[in-house]
């Protein structure tokens, strides 16, 4: 499960692209993290899985450190059900059962239910998303298109800057939450949906860096200083899926 492959209209990148790509983020590398965070300030403020979903359009144990209220209904009941579980249970266990992608029968009562279908429509109601009714022949489905492009634009830029003007070659540097986007991303597989756009030279430079990134050991990752470990418990837990 992986979206981390070149195009195949790739070409051989010649060494100048390369070396004004690399320009280009040296002089943009020390770039604060707080001007984003403003920037993002102003903007409408979606949870991490609104943001999957919406990139996705066209073995550690849980171990809960607050189980106070976000204000967001999926990630309160993921936080309830987490906080009633005895014992706990993996990282792993815990992607499988609040995804609604598996069912086992002994632990109905953790299951989330429609979880795709309640992300988009918290997005309908923060006017990204609209909702539409499209006919196949014997049947009405229920889509979602996006309305607001500008934000989903504004969303991959943030993904794009983070692996070419902002990259900073080390994840413990990075912003926590680009770093579990690009990590959730990758494997939701729609990091292709999120580099497309760019020009062959750049796809190339920030299509190989999030594949360094996302094949780091999570093991030696989430134990070194100042690092997420949950971040890396994710991606270890998707890595064995």
């Amino acid at each position: 499960m992986t979206t981390l492959t070149h195009r195949a209209r790739r070409t051989e990148v010649g060494k100048n692209s390369e070396k004004k790509v690399e320009s280009e983020e040296d002089t943009n590398q020390d770039r604060s993290q707080d001007n984003e965070d403003t920037e993002d300030s102003k903007d409408i403020r979606l949870t991490l899985m609104e943001e999957v979903l919406l990139l996705g359009l066209k073995d550690k144990e849980v171990l809960l450190k607050s189980d106070s209220p976000t204000g967001d209904v999926l990630l309160d009941e993921t936080l309830k059900h987490i906080k009633a579980t005895e014992p706990t249970e993996t990282v792993q266990t815990w992607i499988e059962l609040l995804t609604g992608e598996t069912w086992n029968p002994f632990k109905l009562q953790y299951q989330l239910r429609n979880v795709r279908e309640r992300i988009a429509k918290n997005l309908v109601e923060k006017g990204i998303l609209t909702t539409e009714k499209q006919n196949f022949l014997l049947f009405d489905m229920t889509t979602h298109p996006v309305t607001n492009t500008t934000e989903k634009q504004r969303l991959v830029k943030k993904l794009q800057d983070s692996v070419l003007e902002r990259w900073v070659n080390d994840p413990q540097r990075m912003d926590k939450r680009t770093l579990a986007l690009l990590v959730l991303a990758h494997s939701s597989d729609v990091l292709e949906n999120v580099f497309s756009s760019l020009t062959d030279d750049k796809y190339d430079v920030a299509m190989n860096r999030a594949k360094d990134l996302v094949e780091l050991d999570p093991e030696v990752e989430g134990t070194k200083h100042s690092a997420t470990e949950m971040i890396w418990a994710v991606l270890a837990a998707f890595n064995k899926s």
